[in-house]
């Protein structure tokens, strides 16, 4: 199998080749190209792959922009923290969407999908993902969450949530008025739920809005050291794969 991987933070480009190899130890991967620019003149020159792994965001813009200037007959799956462009990715030879960062389950599951409709390019009937298409259009982030108060019930508005973290098998919620509640869902649940657009996973342990961004500060290894309002009361590190999406979650 032969795998183009355009990707523009090289630590993701190489967890994403990493875990290829793990899963196809026939897999050749001709190139790692990380702007559209690059990409653009490398499909001049050389022949298509058989599967790409395309970021959406890089850092000249967003791959979308490849397809506008030159056709690619490869089938693709896409990664990005950012699920509000998955249905402009399955209209363009998605076998798959894949959120950051990229677990080895999704992308066997992802794999096992491109083995199936291998040789299928050229007539790929999108028509199977209108299903999918459809409840992404119609989706809606919730705004409330049941939470346990003492004996009795009460409910948070998910606007008032300023972090989610795990700690010992359960996860927890900060709101803005420093008040801490257990929540009976897992942080993968409360990607889904929760509008990216206010929420961002920085790691494995912690998913924050926005709003409780106080301060970023460069940390070593390449990852981001933030400050939060209110204060967790322990350390809050970007990981270093998830940086790059940070920073463009910060700046959109």
């Amino acid at each position: 199998m032969k795998v183009l991987i355009i990707e523009d933070e090289l630590p993701a480009a190489r967890r994403i080749e990493q875990l290829i190899r793990q899963q196809r130890s026939q897999v050749e991967v001709l190139a790692v190209i990380d702007s559209i620019t690059e990409a653009v003149k490398w499909f001049a020159q050389n022949p298509a792959p058989e599967l790409i792994l395309m970021d959406i965001h890089l850092a000249d813009g967003l791959s979308f922009d490849i397809f506008q200037s030159i056709q690619i007959q490869s089938m693709v799956i896409f990664t990005t923290a950012y699920d509000q462009y998955a249905i402009r990715a399955f209209k363009v030879n998605s076998i798959d969407y894949l959120l950051k960062p990229i677990d080895a389950l999704e992308l066997k599951s992802a794999l096992d999908k491109y083995d199936q409709m291998r040789g299928q390019t050229a007539s790929f009937d999108y028509s199977m993902l209108n299903g999918m298409l459809d409840s992404l259009k119609n989706r809606n982030y919730r705004e409330r969450f049941l939470v346990k108060f003492g004996n009795a019930f009460t409910y948070i508005q998910a606007q008032e949530m300023r972090f989610c973290y795990a700690e010992d098998s359960l996860v927890f919620t900060r709101l803005a008025d420093g008040k801490k509640y257990s929540l009976d869902h897992t942080l993968e649940q409360l990607e889904q739920l929760l509008n990216p657009t206010h929420f961002f996973r920085i790691n494995r342990k912690i998913l924050l809005h926005i709003e409780a961004v106080d301060k970023i500060h460069p940390y070593f290894n390449n990852r981001l050291k933030l400050e939060l309002q209110p204060s967790p009361g322990f350390e809050i590190v970007v990981s270093r794969e998830r940086v790059q999406d940070f920073k463009n979650w910060i700046d959109q």
